[in-house]
């Protein structure tokens, strides 16, 4: 095929990415009402799955800190005329991007395909269906645990008593979709590692050599994504961070004089 021939194929693909994204974000907009009320805005009540799993564990070990959930809720304002209605427009695409990466991932997998190898594509099949797990999982745990833990430091710190916190819509939905798609891509870190290996740019002695230089740096990441000061809430984010380090590194060949080594 000519140059022009594959920009033609590419386009193809990206139209029917659109036309999928679109239409998906179409049904979510529709069904955006009750989403925001059972799941967008689920961690502004006290009764959320991630608080009630904290005050159970806190209230059973009597030298952490008491988590309480009665008294927690958040109201959020609007202050902008139009803002809802675009708000509902743009979750609802985010949303659908979100839901569509592993056809998004697939389709974009059929432009490519036809220029590789046989083991290049299997090589390609595993990355895809691991990409995709571990995207989801990625989410999965920005929007039961480092988000809620977020918000819920956030939406309690006062630099004084006299300036009450009133949080608008358009804030909390900025960070709710940031964190959770933040947290997608950093469990997309083992598949990125084991990319770099495979091309020869990463051993497994590099994550050996820099263990300690991770921890202390997954440490301040984990106590910036959860400022509260807390161990038992710096460890539920510090270890799933770590894990993603050490996966990397399994999946990651050795050089050849490690692993004649070992």
């Amino acid at each position: 095929m000519s140059f022009w021939e594959h920009l033609d194929e590419l386009r193809g693909v990206l139209i029917k990415i659109a036309v999928i994204v679109v239409a998906v974000a179409v049904g979510l907009f529709a069904a955006m009402p009750w989403l925001f009320d059972h799941v967008i805005l689920a961690p502004c009540t006290s009764d959320f799955v991630l608080y009630r799993f904290f005050a159970r564990v806190t209230g059973s070990v009597s030298f952490l800190p008491q988590f309480a959930t009665g008294d927690f809720h958040v109201d959020l304002i609007n202050i902008e005329l139009a803002s809802q209605f675009f708000i509902h427009m743009s979750t609802s695409f985010w949303l659908a991007l979100v839901l569509c990466f592993p056809i998004v991932i697939y389709l974009l997998w059929t432009f490519v395909s036809p220029g590789l190898y046989e083991n290049e594509k299997s090589g390609a099949r595993r990355a895809f269906v691991f990409g995709n797990v571990m995207f989801f999982l990625g989410v999965a745990v920005g929007y039961l645990v480092v988000f809620p833990i977020t918000l819920r430091f956030l939406a309690d710190y006062h630099v004084s008593e006299m300036v009450p916190n009133q949080i608008s819509l358009s804030s909390y939905i900025d960070t709710f979709l940031m964190l959770i798609l933040v947290m997608g891509l950093i469990f997309e870190l083992p598949l990125v590692a084991w990319l770099l290996g495979r091309i020869g740019l990463l051993k497994r002695d590099f994550f050996k050599r820099y263990r300690r230089h991770a921890i202390v740096v997954l440490l301040i990441l984990a106590a910036v994504i959860t400022p509260t000061g807390d161990p038992f809430t710096l460890t539920v984010v510090f270890l799933p961070i770590y894990l993603l380090y050490e996966m990397s590194a399994l999946l990651v060949k050795p050089a050849e004089r490690e692993s004649s080594t070992e």
